[in-house]
């Protein structure tokens, strides 16, 4: 386990992603079916976040290990679920070779702008005949709050950089075409609209604050408030339920599964 509770360096606050955004593994319960885990398999959870999905694999007697790049994910696994191993790797510069029956990623892999050397180190770490199963944000993912978020960057007279943009969400043709490039049978690909409830009147302004950082990369804190309290208002009319109290986040998602043969 970790020696510091939290890294200021790294952009994940751990407590507020379980309080506020726990919807992110609960959605990967289904993910798991597509998985099919059998006891003693060894498995990698690849961007495992907080523990919850590597818990449940631990709960049906996998050999699980789980891995993310964050320091502050990683401590809050490790605290919550001792007995898992969880270890801070970067999914593009990952070590290990045929070594897993199984690389499960949950929203991790549109994070990962170099998206070659993930697949080419989640093809190594398998075992022959190992499977590959991930969603991830796909094309068209939160397209109207991005775009918002660009046009009122740029409505303040800032200049919105290209780089600043936090995700890679490819189609189901690119992606499949890498996942066969770097040597993986497809067996399944699927692109979906998942209508994602961001729950209370603060639901939007919570989920950039967790998940849009790097869109601010170059901007002061006030003009960061003042962006984001005019994406708020500018979207109000079209994805906020008043009567439920919940935000209606734009997500389309892939989900992949490709075997290593």
């Amino acid at each position: 386990m970790m020696k510091n509770a939290v890294n200021k360096a790294d952009q994940w606050n751990a407590d507020l992603y379980d309080s506020n955004h726990s919807f992110v593994s609960q959605y990967g319960n289904s993910l798991l079916e597509l998985l099919n885990p059998k006891p003693n398999e060894k498995i990698l959870d690849l961007g495992c976040g907080t523990g919850d999905l590597a818990n449940k694999l631990f709960e049906k007697h996998i050999k699980v290990i789980g891995v993310d790049k964050s320091k502050n994910m990683i401590y809050q696994a490790s605290r919550k679920y001792p007995s898992i191993p969880f270890i801070v790797k970067d999914a593009t510069t990952l070590e290990y070779q045929d070594e897993f029956n199984a690389v499960l990623s949950n929203a991790t892999l549109h994070w990962i702008k170099q998206p070659n050397s993930a697949l080419e180190c989640i093809y190594a770490s398998l075992k022959n005949g190992g499977r590959f199963i991930a969603e991830f944000g796909g094309k068209g993912n939160i397209q109207m709050i991005s775009n918002a978020i660009i046009e009122e960057i740029k409505n303040l007279g800032l200049e919105f950089k290209e780089k600043n943009f936090p995700w890679y969400y490819p189609s189901i043709g690119e992606y499949t075409s890498l996942m066969e490039k770097t040597g993986f049978r497809v067996s399944f690909a699927q692109h979906y609209h998942r209508p994602t409830p961001l729950i209370g009147e603060n639901g939007l302004k919570n989920w950039i604050i967790m998940f849009g950082n790097d869109f601010f990369a170059d901007i002061d804190r006030s003009a960061k408030e003042q962006i984001i309290t005019n994406v708020v208002y500018r979207l109000k009319n079209h994805l906020y339920q008043k009567n439920e109290d919940i935000w209606i986040a734009d997500y389309k998602r892939i989900r992949v599964i490709g075997f290593k043969e």
